[in-house]
């Protein structure tokens, strides 16, 4: 079993920054990888970004490459989502996830088989 704990969401000015950040606390021994998702209204689920908890590798959506980082700090099993050059078309609620035996990074974020999630986290990009 996972579970987790999102902050960081908020209003923010097109151009500006947001650092998501998620607690993870696992009761489980199965490898797990993590990632964000968010969903906006009127649109499809997308992946956004993930990483592997056994050798860091990362996978972007296109719509955020170069523009989000993800990062992981194993000491405390927490994930962050740092969002620079925010634009309108970024506004969602994003959700921290993970995948039990994903194939990859990028399967996790593309086909979006998650296996767990946080509760969302708002972020809105307005000026």
């Amino acid at each position: 079993q996972l579970q987790f704990v999102e902050s960081g969401g908020g209003l923010v000015q097109p151009g500006g920054s947001l650092r998501l950040s998620c607690a993870v606390s696992a009761s489980t021994k199965d490898h797990y990888d993590l990632g964000w998702y968010r969903r906006a209204p009127g649109k499809e689920r997308e992946g956004v970004s993930c990483i592997s908890t056994k050798d860091g590798s990362t996978y972007y959506a296109e719509s955020v490459k170069g523009r989000f980082t993800i990062s992981r700090d194993a000491a405390t099993n927490t994930v962050y989502l740092q969002m620079d050059s925010l634009k309108p078309e970024d506004t969602a609620l994003y959700y921290c996830a993970a995948d039990l035996f994903p194939p990859s990074v990028r399967a996790m974020c593309v086909i979006g088989g998650y296996d767990y999630w946080g509760q969302g986290t708002q972020v809105t990009v307005s000026s």
